[in-house]
């Protein structure tokens, strides 16, 4: 059986084509508690046990046998850590989407949680075990996301397509790209895929919506994920839908790793930061450094939250609260990194982003910091924190323009982040009298991989 998954950076999903009164159409499995999106979201009580967890579940022996032989230092600190910490094998120690964020919720200072793992997957300069690692986090998510999609089937999934955004990482793109890949191709593979393709995920989405077109178009599909935005300029409608070669009809692409998450990182510094004293002064008149804040909310960059969680950092905090002359406000940021509470920001400026959709005030609750603590958080102020991702959206599309050589029929507009109307109104601005399209934001790309996956595989 195939099946189409979209592992994204906010959320996942996996699909399959369903058939009723003889039509086709690609059906999202509910995977996390009922519903057919599962945030992109790890919880591990201790960071050693996913490596584990990886290990017994893969189905094929041979498989597993080679896993074992890669992974023998890690699964013997897996076994050390079980006895030190009395954990029993039968303990569930690994726990996906809504699941992990409970966990996590429950015991920020305690176990390894991990939000978009997808985000870290084309890094620069990783060393070969943290390679390994992200290897274990995106194979211990697929198959967690492949068992529950198989319970609802009562049927193997052996089959899939995979997307991928255009580019994983803005530097180094190739290297990237190639990095980034592997680990997901060998993360499927481990899960129980036995066939995997990739399909670009602005392709994918705009499959979807080709099947609504009467007539021939050339449409900009504008996808804003949580992780990276891609454009790209296709030829679509009804004469060219059926074809399993689409290469010529893909006039222009960009990408980038831009998206949602840059957002909300940019709003927790602008709007949340300053309350844990991020534009406060030092008792000589000099202001607070701000890159320890920048670090905090970056959840995005593994190179940032390591040198967050350091050593160094921890010290250089300690000698700062002897100098700042708002003391109370940096004790309250050291608290938050002791308990690991950055993650919670970020996700509180997330959900502000969202009620901002609809109203011009959000009164955002951070009791989880301390009791009574809140923020207002402004629509204008979450515009101006968004200017420079907005502005990288807007060249991306320039540049998939450019590429094409021509203008664009209809502009289809998708993923997650695109629901903001700042957003929207930003692009309708830029391409003035084109007719913009709503998709649907958070499933155009797994059911667009389903109907690939059709045309591959059956």
């Amino acid at each position: 059986m195939f099946a189409g998954f979209d592992y994204g950076t906010s959320n996942c999903a996996i699909g399959i084509m369903h058939e009723s009164n003889g039509v086709a159409s690609a059906e999202l499995l509910p995977i996390d508690q009922g519903r057919a999106f599962m945030p992109s979201v790890l919880y591990a009580t201790e960071r050693e046990l996913i490596c584990e967890s990886v290990g017994h579940n893969i189905g094929n022996k041979t498989e597993q046998s080679n896993y074992i032989d890669l992974r023998t230092n890690a699964l013997a600190q897996a076994q050390r850590i079980r006895r030190e910490e009395n954990i029993n094998t039968a303990e569930q120690t690994v726990f996906l989407g809504t699941e992990a964020f409970g966990q996590y919720l429950d015991l920020p200072g305690e176990g390894y949680f991990v939000k978009s793992p997808k985000s870290f997957l084309g890094a620069s300069g990783l060393r070969k075990e943290f390679v390994h690692f992200f290897e274990d986090i995106v194979t211990a998510m697929m198959q967690g996301i492949k068992h529950r999609a198989e319970l609802q089937l009562d049927e193997t999934i052996t089959h899939a397509v995979v997307g991928r955004p255009v580019n994983f990482q803005g530097i180094n793109a190739k290297d990237s790209n190639r990095q980034a890949i592997e680990i997901l191709d060998i993360s499927a593979k481990r899960a129980g895929f036995k066939s995997v393709e990739f399909l670009y995920e602005p392709l994918a989405a705009g499959l979807d919506f080709e099947i609504s077109l009467t007539e021939d178009k050339t449409v900009l599909v504008v996808d804003i994920g949580g992780g990276t935005t891609d454009c790209a300029m296709v030829l679509m409608g009804p004469g060219r839908r059926n074809r399993n070669e689409r290469a010529i009809d893909f006039l222009g692409h960009s990408g980038e790793r831009i998206g949602g998450n840059d957002m909300d990182i940019q709003l927790a510094a602008t709007a949340l930061m300053p309350l844990f004293g991020m534009n406060s002064t030092l008792k000589n008149g000099l202001p607070m450094p701000t890159q320890p804040f920048w670090h905090a909310v970056s959840t995005n960059d593994v190179g940032a939250q390591t040198i967050f969680n350091s050593q160094q950092t921890g010290l250089s905090l300690q000698r700062l609260l002897v100098d700042t002359s708002e003391p109370t406000l940096l004790q309250r940021f050291i608290k938050l990194r002791k308990e690991k509470q950055n993650y919670q920001l970020v996700r509180g400026a997330e959900l502000a982003k969202i009620a901002l959709s609809d109203k011009q005030l959000e009164q955002l609750s951070l009791d989880f910091i301390e009791p009574g603590l809140s923020c207002d958080i402004r629509l204008r102020e979450f515009e101006e924190s968004i200017e420079s991702p907005l502005n990288k959206v807007m060249n991306l599309i320039d540049d998939a323009i450019t590429q094409a050589a021509c203008q664009p029929d209809l502009i289809y507009l998708t993923g997650g982040s695109a629901k903001s109307p700042v957003i929207r109104a930003a692009i309708e601005k830029k391409l003035g009298a084109i007719k913009v399209v709503d998709g649907d934001h958070f499933g155009s790309v797994a059911a667009g991989l389903t109907v690939w996956a059709k045309r591959l595989f059956s």
